[in-house]
């Protein structure tokens, strides 16, 4: 019998988000709006997903902020 299946965190681009300051690095950018997730696949086909989040990041260092 063979069974394959896969677990791990997965990162959907959303569209674009607002223009803001950021605080790490100090740049005005328009930041990506991004999902965020937990997922369980079997046969390549997902299963189930939990830990949704939604977010903001910066285009220039990756610093995320919750919307």
């Amino acid at each position: 019998m063979f069974l394959l299946f896969g677990f791990g965190s997965k990162r959907k681009h959303v569209g674009p988000g607002s223009t803001r300051s950021c605080p790490r690095c100090h740049n005005t950018t328009q930041w990506s709006r991004m999902k965020q997730y937990q997922q369980f696949t079997l046969f390549f086909v997902p299963v189930a997903r939990w830990k949704r989040v939604e977010f903001e990041e910066c285009g220039i260092c990756g610093a995320a902020t919750e919307v």
